[in-house]
């Protein structure tokens, strides 16, 4: 099975996912909230910078759960809903 190529727009939904966890992250060191979540530091690493637009669901849900985000926070940035980012508390 070949995968197809991403898109321009979905490329622009990962930045702006990577944006909010980047935010959501803040002072917290990148090792520590990949081990939380489960994944190495290269990878979180790769989708905040948007290296890697397209994670898996599985990934992302470990994330939000490991940065206090709601899917519905991670979904609306994906969108592009207009979802301000906000500290995270």
């Amino acid at each position: 099975m070949v995968r197809q190529p991403l898109t321009p727009e979905q490329i622009e939904a990962g930045r702006r996912l990577g944006a909010l966890l980047r935010h959501a992250r803040a002072g917290r060191d990148l090792a520590e909230v990949a081990h939380a979540a489960g994944i190495s530091p290269e990878t979180l690493r790769k989708i905040e910078t948007g290296r890697l637009p397209s994670p898996g669901f599985g990934t992302i849900i470990c994330l939000g759960e490991a940065l206090g985000l709601p899917l519905q926070d991670l979904a609306a940035a994906w969108r592009g809903s207009g979802l301000p980012l906000r500290a995270v508390s």
